[in-house]
C-alpha cells in the first residue's frame, strides 16, 4: 500500500492506494493509480507533483485516516505532522520513506487514472528492512468515498 498526497495553491488531499508500481528504470518512472471517485484524484489533476509514502505495518492511524476518511468532509492534514516538499507536495513526517514525483502524464485506466511520476526528491533509506503496510493490514477499512 502507498499513501499518495497532492496539493494545489488552494487545497491538499491524500489517500491510500493499492495500485502503484515502478514503470521504468531509465529514465526512472513510477505510476500511481487514483480512483476517479476520490477527492485526491480531483486535486492531483491540478498538481505538478505528488508525494508517495510508505508506511510501516504498525502505522494504523495514518492508514485509517487516509484510507477510511474523505477529504470532502475531514481535513486530514490538520491531524498529522507534514511539510511541503518540491512542487508543494505534502510529505508526512510519520512515513517510513517517501518520494516526490513530478507528474509527467496521465493514463485512463477505467475507474482509475494512472499518474506517471518522475522522482525528483526522496527521503533517506530507512534503516534495516522495515515491515511495510500491506493490503491485508487495511482490508477491514471502508473507503472514505463511495466506489
Amino acid at each position: 500500500m502507498y499513501l499518495v498526497t497532492a496539493a494545489t495553491a488552494d487545497e491538499r488531499a491524500g489517500c491510500l492506494v493499492g495500485f502503484a508500481s515502478q514503470s521504468s528504470i531509465d529514465p526512472p518512472r513510477f505510476v500511481v493509480w487514483l480512483s476517479r471517485a476520490n477527492r485526491t484524484y480531483r486535486v492531483a489533476r491540478g498538481a505538478s507533483h505528488l508525494g508517495v509514502h510508505l508506511l510501516r505495518r504498525g502505522d494504523r492511524a495514518p492508514a485509517a485516516l487516509f484510507g477510511g476518511e474523505t477529504g470532502d468532509s475531514v481535513d486530514k492534514f490538520a491531524r498529522v505532522a507534514w511539510r511541503p516538499e518540491l512542487g508543494g507536495a505534502p510529505v508526512l513526517d510519520e512515513a517510513c520513506a517517501w518520494f516526490v514525483g513530478r507528474v509527467r502524464d496521465h493514463f485512463d485506466g477505467g475507474d482509475h487514472v494512472g499518474f506517471l511520476l518522475e522522482p525528483v526528491a526522496c527521503s533517506p533509506r530507512p534503516p534495516g528492512r522495515p515491515q511495510l503496510l500491506a493490503f491485508t493490514d487495511v482490508s477491514d477499512l471502508s473507503p472514505g468515498h463511495p466506489a
